[in-house]
């Protein structure tokens, strides 16, 4: 058959290589006959098939070479790349793959030649033949081995890190017994057993970023490999605090690591986890409790790894005490107290930059703080503490009292006004200052060592309680208590002197009154009615007023009293033609005198006793007076006739005769045709007693003269009847006004109603205590019964004048004083302030149902109701509001008219009632005016007056009716003027009192007499 099949070397040839891929497609395990590759890669010769006998004769070709060496190159899981030299330069190469049979042709003009085995099985090992091929030649062929990469882990990843390590961890390779670990960066390249799945890298920098490599190996050929990125954990903070705590807030504080841009906070019990940037380097949890404690964790973030963590534990500070006060303060210490905060039991007390701790379970505590100084402000603080934060603070300003005044002097004094001094401290302290019933708040501005301050709006000569307080900061010192007086204005008082007396009624407060004369001194009772007997005359007297050590006059008057009685008689000189005029020297003091003969007025300076008077006519008697003068002050005249020598008068009797028939018939004349000037030359003093007739009233025509001549001589008329006056009604008895339980009802001490014509109470049994009432039945022109004077009610007497009203069925109330006058209350407000507004007095409801006003009076309208009964009736209220305090009225038109209303309701009224009228005492204005209205009636009934003898009725029924001098003027100046109405009625009674009165002493009689109390 080889002869037949083989007829040529090359035909055995690829006969051989046909065999060959026989053997390999039928997995054959041996080589091709004549073909042998050591396992180890090494080639022998192939032996050379031996030709067949016919072919003995042909030349056999020389073997192909193997490749000298086969290189892997690289590998991977799937693959195998083989890099060799050409043999001999052929470029024709089969690969046979013994594992799985399979051959390759490979035709490479490369030098090398590369060849990329695939298709293969991860970690595994394969067997190689490489032949070298030339047309139908093969080499004997190389045989190696070779294995691919084994896979990759599946898992490679870190698993912990610190600051200075990191654990990666992976998942083992099935049939892999060994890795290896690389990284560069910390030159890590360790071989590891496939019993360790983990492995730890040590010694690192903390936050620092580390790649990991994972190669799996068999035998000699590594995988690919796994690449991991990881990092160690940063460091902590160095600083992780609370910073800032309040109620309900904490704020956290670190110091950041440097490289680090994120942190995590985290907090369990407040649910905090929040990732931070770099920038902040605090943090502020909010939304929490008071006094609580909180944890904190604080992490450094390097990438996704954490630092180990600063955990601190912090608390909110709890709310600040509240209700805080100081409770109690004198001059050294002050209480303070507060309100316990939640469960809060500690607290710490500042002052003065000292700190108390202080541990209290009350609901409220107190801390008392001794030793401070007197009348100055301190702070305080007080803070509540839960663990060791505290709450905000809680500020105390409180003050010590201050302390007292220790004296207060009087350094100045005058009629309305005293000047108060005390010692004051440099501190800023006030004081409230009493006087007067009037307090004031006196803060000093000044910085002088003492304060001032001058009470005004005073009464003169009265004496004065004040009270000085030191305040400072709301708090008060004991009061400091004294007292003062002002001075009198004693050139005021109108003093009535004689040739041995000083009379003046003194209206203030003295305990002592002196009148001093070069060495001699005079004392009068300290009564308000100063009176010095025994007096020098013509002296001037210096009256002084003291209470206990104080002057009390503003000036000291010096008051000059009436010179003595001087009596003279005169001596012939020049044959009648002249006379000497001689006075007696008398006790007294004059400083000249003036001596009156026929007109003649000579005045004579004092130490001289007599005085020649030329131009006289002989045989002639003259009337002559003498006047002796100190001062201002005249004695009364003395009269006495001087007859001159009637010698050489013989010759002139006969024209003497005739002189003396024309004066006659002149008298006669004047007598027919003008008898009333007769009676105007008649002596003062018998027309005074002619006023003074009791019961004679004074008619029309003869008024004036009256009025004219009791207007004389300074009104000694008046004051001669008014004096008369004084005893009247004195001796009656007063028994029930005096009563203990009685004189708290009385406006006055002096003055009472007389027993048995006093008003009294309905009382169910006879009761002088229930049944009494300051008030008096007065009479009138046609009853006995016609008026009740009674005193301005007092707060306490109010209910019981409403009584009477009611229970005398009053229809009418006259009112002629003021509330309030001076200063001084007058008279206490007994209706409704407001229009249509009731007032309660008793049973009795008072409504003002109606007031007008006009400008010298206010009528008014009350409905009074009785609640027992239900009863109501109405009544009038006529208040006189131009009287004033000091005097009469401006003028006698305003009072006539208001008169005249009252009067006209009366008589309109038709009722028997009385009219109640009232002042303040119920005497002085109250006795003008019902004066006033009954001789008004009797004028208009009978064309006459009676004013003494009606004065003095009524002071029979009530003492001090028409109380002052003043006012008995004014009621005859009342009938001078509805005489003459239609004359200007308007003229002030001041205005005109030259015309009313001779001299000017009337009018300071006006200004100067007092209205009542």
């Amino acid at each position: 058959m080889r002869h037949i099949f083989f007829k040529s070397t090359s035909n055995r040839i690829l006969l051989s290589f046909i065999f060959t891929l026989f053997l390999v497609v039928t997995n054959c395990k041996t080589a091709p006959p004549g073909l042998t590759t050591p396992m180890d890669g090494s080639s022998s010769p192939t032996s050379t098939p031996t030709p067949t006998p016919a072919e003995s004769t042909t030349t056999q070709p020389s073997p192909l070479p193997n490749v000298g060496h086969v290189e892997v190159v690289t590998q991977d899981e799937t693959s195998i790349t083989l890099r060799w030299n050409k043999a001999d330069g052929f470029s024709t190469y089969i690969l046979l793959n013994k594992n799985n049979n399979s051959m390759e042709n490979i035709d490479s003009e490369e030098t090398p030649v590369t060849h990329k085995v695939s298709g293969l099985t991860s970690g595994t090992e394969y067997s190689f033949t490489l032949f070298t091929v030339n047309q139908n030649l093969n080499s004997s062929g190389y045989t190696f081995s070779a294995v691919t990469a084994p896979l990759n882990t599946e898992v490679f990843k870190p698993v912990e890190q610190n600051e200075t390590s990191i654990t990666l961890q992976w998942k083992k390779v099935d049939g892999i017994s060994s890795y290896i670990i690389f990284s560069d960066e910390n030159t890590i390249n360790e071989t590891l057993s496939a019993d360790n799945e983990r492995y730890t890298a040590s010694n690192l920098k903390s936050a620092e970023r580390y790649n990991f490599s994972l190669f799996t190996v068999f035998e000699y050929a590594k995988s690919s490999g796994n690449n991991i990125t990881a990092v160690t954990a940063p460091m902590n903070t160095e600083v992780f605090k609370p910073v800032e705590q309040n109620e309900t807030s904490i704020t956290l504080q670190w110091k950041k690591v440097d490289g680090i841009s994120s942190y995590i906070i985290f907090s369990d019990e407040n649910k905090i986890n929040e990732t931070l940037s770099a920038d902040n380097e605090r943090y502020t949890v909010s939304d929490l409790k008071s006094a609580e404690r909180y944890n904190f964790s604080l992490f450094t973030v390097f990438e996704y790894a954490k630092s180990s963590g600063n955990d601190i534990t912090a608390v909110t500070a709890p709310y600040n005490p509240a209700n805080s006060e100081a409770v109690h303060q004198n001059e050294t210490s002050i209480l303070l107290q507060w309100s316990r905060v939640n469960n809060t039991h500690s607290y710490i007390f500042s002052f003065n930059n000292n700190e108390t701790n202080i541990t209290s379970l009350n609901e409220t505590i107190q801390h008392r703080v001794s030793h401070l100084e007197s009348g100055t402000l301190y702070e305080f603080k007080v803070f509540a503490l839960f663990d060791d934060v505290r709450s905000k603070e809680t500020n105390f300003l409180a003050a010590t009292v201050p302390p007292n005044v220790s004296s207060v002097s009087v350094t100045e004094r005058s009629l309305n006004n005293a000047v108060l001094k005390w010692e004051k401290p440099t501190k800023n302290w006030a004081y409230n200052l009493t006087a007067n019933g009037t307090g004031v708040s006196i803060t000093p501005m000044d910085r002088g060592d003492s304060v001032s301050y001058s009470v005004s709006n005073l009464l003169p000569g009265t004496l004065y309680t004040f009270s000085v307080i030191t305040t400072f900061s709301g708090l008060k010192s004991t009061p400091y208590n004294g007292s003062f007086t002002t001075k009198i204005n004693c050139e005021s008082v109108t003093w009535k002197v004689t040739n041995k007396s000083i009379q003046g009624t003194v209206e203030g407060l003295f305990s002592n009154a002196s009148a001093s004369y070069n060495a001699n001194i005079h004392y009068s009772s300290a009564d308000k009615n100063v009176l010095f007997t025994g007096l020098y005359p013509g002296a001037t007297y210096e009256i002084n007023l003291m209470y206990e050590n104080l002057q009390q006059c503003v000036n000291n008057p010096k008051v000059t009293i009436i010179p003595p009685l001087l009596s003279g008689h005169c001596e012939y000189l020049d044959s009648g033609y002249s006379a000497l005029i001689r006075w007696i020297e008398t006790a007294g003091v004059w400083t000249h005198v003036m001596v009156n003969i026929s007109n003649q007025f000579k005045i004579i300076h004092g130490g001289e006793l007599d005085v020649v008077i030329n131009e006289l006519q002989p045989a002639k008697t003259y009337k002559v007076s003498l006047v002796s003068v100190s001062g201002d002050r005249h004695s009364y005249p003395f009269f006495f006739n001087c007859k001159t020598d009637d010698r050489g008068v013989i010759a002139g009797l006969v024209m003497g005769i005739l002189i003396f028939l024309i004066l006659v018939c002149v008298a006669v004349f004047l007598f027919l045709k003008r008898p009333d000037i007769i009676s105007r030359k008649k002596k003062f003093i018998a027309g005074s007693r002619k006023a003074g007739t009791k019961g004679k009233p004074i008619s029309i025509t003869k008024f004036p003269d009256h009025f004219h001549q009791l207007s004389l001589d300074e009104n000694r008329g008046f004051s001669q009847e008014y004096e008369d006056l004084a005893p009247v009604g004195t001796d009656q008895t007063h028994k029930a006004a005096t009563l203990p339980e009685n004189k708290a009802k009385n406006r006055f001490t002096n003055i009472l109603p007389y027993d048995w014509c006093r008003v009294k109470l309905s009382t169910s049994s006879p009761n002088e205590v229930l049944d009494y009432i300051n008030a008096s039945y007065l009479p009138g022109y046609t009853r006995n019964r016609e008026y009740i004077a009674c005193q301005g009610p007092l707060p306490s007497t109010v209910r019981d004048f409403w009584r009477m009203i009611w229970e005398q069925k009053i229809k009418r109330i006259v009112m002629v004083t003021n509330c309030t006058e001076g200063g001084r209350i007058k008279c206490e407000r007994y209706w409704p302030e407001e229009l249509k507004q009731s007032c309660l007095y008793g049973e009795l409801l008072v409504t003002l149902i109606s007031e007008r006003k006009v400008s010298n009076w206010t009528l008014g309208e009350f409905r009074v109701k009785n609640k027992s009964n239900s009863e109501e009736r109405t009544v009038k209220h006529f208040h006189f509001t131009a009287w004033p305090d000091h005097g009469v009225p401006q003028c006698t038109e305003v009072l006539i008219q208001f008169r005249g209303l009252v009067r006209q309701h009366i008589e309109s009224d038709g009722t028997k009632a009385p009219t109640v009228v009232h002042c303040s005492a119920g005497v002085g204005r109250t006795g003008t005016f019902i004066a006033l209205d009954v001789m008004l009636q009797q004028l208009e009934k009978e064309g006459a007056v009676s004013i003494n003898d009606f004065v003095r009725r009524m002071r029979q029924h009530r003492s001090h009716m028409v109380q002052a001098e003043s006012q008995y003027i004014f009621l005859h100046q009342c009938i001078m003027d509805s005489l003459t109405h239609n004359e200007k009625q308007e003229e002030n009674i001041y205005e005109n009192a030259e015309m009313i009165y001779e001299n000017a002493t009337a009018l300071r009689e006006l200004h100067n007499h007092k209205s009542d109390p």
